[in-house]
């Protein structure tokens, strides 16, 4: 009789659960009931602060996270230990959300609107911890939605690490991880709420690392060759070609080894290099010129060189039909308002930054909608855009005015302030992929006007090249 009871009893639930999911409203309320839980996640991998291809416990608590909530989980794709693919459902459509959790080195913080270290040695200036943890909210809420209404279909996650600098997404890409994909949803930490149409530099990167003789710098200098004469040499070979370039290319580098002792001929040096525009074509023409700035400057020095190629990343593809779509839903969630800690707390920040006070309203509302964008940053997601239809948007995770990469978007993205924007980005993810699921003709429009801009003589060559991932990057 109990056995009987508890049978009809879960049965019950079970049918309560399902009717209670299968409204869209529904599920935002379900992620309403559990953004401190999201938020538990997003906070320790803030804590965690992994970077790149060094994520191992970030990964693992993600995918613990989907693992738990029935995804299968496809471990150390691509190569990459730190990579992996969740999974719910099966058959088309197949719907992908990505999800980031690398943090950047030598920007470590507390969540304090003062600038102080928090002892470690990176920290979460581009908010990654948080875009991670949004991207599987939603994913697990978009299942919850699927199995309430017995929905056909995919909906899969792409744990993808290394975005900054590591080019984790374009093995995967490589890896053809995404050839079956009809959509692919992301987001990303910001200071303002906007689902425009996105724009991205395409970015070659290396590590150029010059060889020579090491001697005593003053009692037998004329038998020393040294290795920082050619990184010298190379970095102002490259500043002088600054003036014939196109404007709208970047060029930057750090000397990530000078040597060691000034008395001692360094007989190692390294530069890190990075080269970007918004054309890839002129990306690699850049890059070549590169090239032969070090190889002269080998010559010229009496070193020897050779380089790594780090990270190549296209440009980012838009796609106006998933774009508008998304700009609908984010408006439809709204941004988010302060309570009066978090704009006490805003406000210091905005201090720090130079402003006379913070902006509310640009955290409220939501930016109207735009079908160009001005390209600044690069992301590895360009090459997922190449590859599938591809959107993305925004949500003011950061106090508005705060750039990418300060310690003030590190602080902001350990606080609720984060937190709220973070959930944002997690509904609207969601009803964008409830939106893609039930409309098929949507998701075909999205496909056309993708082949149409990519063209038909496309053909996707990495820009890294057929190298390993570079796992040790960061070390």
């Amino acid at each position: 009789m109990r056995k009987t009871l508890l049978a009809f009893t879960i049965a019950l639930y079970t049918i309560h659960y399902a009717s209670a999911q299968k409204n869209a409203d529904d599920i935002i309320k379900k992620l309403d009931q559990k953004s401190e839980t999201y938020g538990d996640i997003a906070q320790e991998i803030w804590n965690l602060a992994e970077m790149g291809y060094l994520e191992e416990k970030s990964s693992a608590l993600l995918q613990k996270t989907l693992s738990d909530a029935g995804f299968t989980i496809k471990k150390g794709v691509a190569g990459i230990p730190t990579a992996f693919i969740a999974e719910f459902g099966s058959g088309s459509p197949i719907i992908g959300i990505m999800g980031e959790y690398d943090a950047l080195p030598g920007l470590s913080q507390e969540a304090v609107p003062e600038k102080k270290s928090a002892g470690k040695a990176a920290g979460h200036a581009c908010g990654h911890h948080l875009f991670g943890t949004a991207s599987t909210a939603a994913a697990i809420a978009t299942k919850d939605w699927m199995v309430a209404n017995k929905a056909k279909g995919t909906i899969r996650f792409y744990g993808t690490p290394a975005e900054e600098g590591g080019s984790g997404k374009v093995y995967m890409v490589r890896e053809g991880l995404f050839d079956d994909v009809d959509i692919a949803l992301h987001w990303h930490p910001s200071s303002q709420n906007a689902a425009s149409a996105g724009a991205a530099l395409a970015n070659k990167s290396a590590k150029f690392r010059f060889h020579g003789v090491s001697a005593h710098a003053a009692g037998a200098p004329e038998r020393g060759r040294s290795a920082l004469d050619g990184v010298e040499a190379m970095n102002v070979m490259v500043n002088m070609m600054r003036e014939h370039i196109p404007q709208e290319a970047r060029i930057h580098y750090v000397i990530t080894d000078g040597g060691k002792a000034p008395n001692v001929v360094p007989d190692f040096a390294e530069v890190y290099y990075y080269a970007r525009h918004g054309k890839r074509d002129v990306v690699i023409d850049i890059f070549d010129r590169i090239i032969k700035a070090a190889e002269g400057a080998a010559l010229g020095t009496g070193t020897t060189m050779d380089y790594e190629m780090i990270g190549g990343t296209h440009e980012l593809l838009p796609n106006l039909t998933l774009q508008k779509l998304m700009h609908d839903n984010l408006s439809k969630i709204g941004g988010i308002e302060y309570s009066p800690e978090e704009k006490e707390f805003a406000d210091k920040i905005a201090k720090s930054l130079g402003q006379k006070g913070v902006d509310l309203e640009t955290a409220k509302n939501v930016q109207p909608y735009k079908t160009e964008a001005r390209a600044y940053g690069s992301t590895d997601v360009g090459d997922v855009s190449f590859t599938v239809p591809t959107v993305g948007m925004g949500t003011a995770t950061w106090v508005p005015g705060t750039p990418a990469h300060s310690w003030q978007a590190v602080a902001a993205g350990g606080t609720s302030i984060g937190k709220k924007g973070m959930m944002v980005a997690a509904k609207t993810l969601t009803l964008t992929a409830i939106d893609l699921f039930k409309n098929p003709a949507l998701v075909s429009k999205a496909r056309a006007e993708f082949l149409e801009a990519r063209g038909a003589d496309f053909k996707y060559i990495p820009l890294l090249g057929d190298r390993a991932p570079a796992l040790d990057y960061r070390n």
